[in-house]
């Protein structure tokens, strides 16, 4: 399927590794421009350098901290002028806070707090004058969002706060700008690869998983790819989901308990 995305030029932050880095990649081999950023642009380039992609495809990249709203305009503004506006915004860019509430001090609230919120606000507010009508962002979260898990007290705190920001931001945007949520589970990122290679187990890569996908009771069996929650983030931005707007999309393998 033509998912019409050929042409239409695309921000994503956090595209150096991850599902940042499938997304990008996905959306280039469709022929759209992708303007990329992270915060170590030499790493960054290094990711971006082989990608394939499809005949007219462009690419521009910066090194940027989404934090700093400076930054982040001088980031989106030269994607804009590069391609003459902008037709979606990915926000990608966070960690999670692995901590029990009572192991977590003010600083790291705060910091998860501002992490959250305003890696997005700051982008969608530097995007919105190139954003052409019909438009789209997605911002990616998590189901801590709405299922709050123990040892990530203040992620999951601030993962809530991002769905209703997201949802009061598909409201204010539109009709001219659509706005969703794409919700992650656990994914095989270099998050987990570190917790894995930190924790001195004997197991291998696959055994720790399943064993990590069972504990959190992952229907599936198994942490999901970069690749798999790629795909529904391009989706949406597809001209195709023209009527879908102030969604949230879990993709956890099945691991949502909430009806």
């Amino acid at each position: 399927m033509d998912l019409g995305l050929s042409g239409r030029a695309v921000v994503v932050t956090g595209a150096s590794s991850g599902v940042g880095l499938a997304t990008a990649a996905m959306l280039l081999a469709e022929g759209a421009h992708v303007a990329a950023c992270a915060r170590d642009g030499v790493r960054l380039e290094k990711a971006l350098a082989d990608l394939p992609r499809a005949a007219g495809a462009r690419l521009y990249t910066a090194a940027c901290d989404v934090l700093d709203a400076g930054d982040v305009r001088r980031f989106v503004t030269g994607a804009g002028e590069e391609f003459g506006g902008l037709d979606g915004v990915v926000n990608n860019a966070g960690r999670s806070l692995m901590a029990r509430l009572a192991e977590t001090s003010d600083e790291q609230w705060r910091d998860e707090l501002h992490l959250k919120i305003f890696s997005v606000l700051h982008v969608v507010r530097a995007a919105q004058p190139w954003l052409r009508p019909g438009a789209a962002v997605v911002n990616v979260n998590a189901i801590l969002s709405r299922q709050p898990e123990p040892k990530l007290a203040a992620t999951s705190a601030a993962r809530a706060a991002l769905l209703n920001l997201s949802k009061t931001l598909a409201a204010e945007l539109a009709p001219r700008v659509r706005v969703n949520s794409v919700c992650l589970g656990l994914v095989d990122t270099g998050q987990w690869r570190r917790r894995y290679e930190q924790s001195g187990t004997e197991l291998s890569w696959a055994e720790w998983t399943s064993a990590l996908a069972a504990d959190r009771g992952i229907p599936l069996g198994r942490l999901g790819t970069a690749e798999e929650v790629a795909f529904p983030i391009v989706a949406l931005l597809s001209p195709h989901a023209s009527y879908i707007t102030g969604s949230a999309l879990d993709v956890g393998g099945g691991v949502a308990r909430y009806v």
